[in-house]
């Protein structure tokens, strides 16, 4: 069986893509994973933000010493203070350094996610948490006819097991439920283009599906715990 391909990273040559995404995401949907990974971590006091995008973890964490990595400048430039260019298979941080490292919906762009969370294991301390999300290949199926989603190797019905062979024991939390509402025409097909179908793919599903539409998320959080 072949190792299937990494999602594409655009983030750098097409952001308005993710920005779009993280809009509607904010404006439609009835929960937010940012602020339930800030509740998970309220103990901790120093996180890693692997992939940390524009600072959406940041933002929900005020007051809270949060470190952003990413490659992309696109949206680091845009984190603020502190933050780092670099990559999650190669961390740039001292052995037992930080209390907490996230990855969330970002493994999945990586050929190899477990050197990722090689890295993440290594940097931080005793005691230290993980946490990694990731959608599911059957997310978002009222739509799955306008795009084409292929296996990553980082989805949801991996995740689990690929954490666990770096953390051993690992919590596992699921979701898939009706968790986004599109009111307009205009925003499903913003919601489309956010999710790669395409200008194409886009267009139609604007114009065949009906309004409003609820889209059925899944996917998997998965927190791993090191001993004290």
């Amino acid at each position: 069986m072949s190792t299937p391909d990494a999602v594409p990273f655009d983030y750098d040559t097409n952001p308005d893509r993710y920005l779009i995404g993280s809009r509607l995401t904010k404006a439609y949907s009835q929960a937010n994973l940012y602020v339930w990974v800030a509740t998970l971590l309220e103990r901790a006091d120093l996180v890693l933000d692997v992939g940390c995008a524009e600072g959406v973890l940041r933002e929900a964490m005020p007051g809270r010493r949060v470190i952003g990595l990413d490659m992309a400048m696109a949206f680091l430039r845009n984190h603020p203070a502190p933050r780092v260019r670099a990559s999650a298979a190669a961390l740039p941080f001292r052995s037992n350094s930080v209390d907490a490292v996230t990855a969330l919906n970002m493994l999945y762009h990586l050929a190899d996610p477990a050197q990722a969370l090689r890295e993440a294991r290594r940097v931080l301390k005793p005691g230290g948490v993980l946490i990694a999300s990731t959608v599911a290949r059957t997310d978002s199926p009222e739509i799955s006819a306008y795009r084409v989603r292929l296996p990553s190797p980082f989805d949801a019905e991996e995740a689990p097991d690929i954490v666990r062979a770096v953390f051993g024991d690992v919590e596992v939390h699921t979701w898939d439920a009706p968790l986004v509402t599109l009111p307009t025409k205009e925003s499903i097909r913003e919601y489309l283009r956010a999710r790669m179908a395409g200008e194409e793919g886009a267009e139609r599903g604007a114009r065949e599906l009906t309004t409003p539409l609820t889209v059925t998320k899944r996917g998997a959080l998965v927190v791993a715990r090191l001993p004290a």
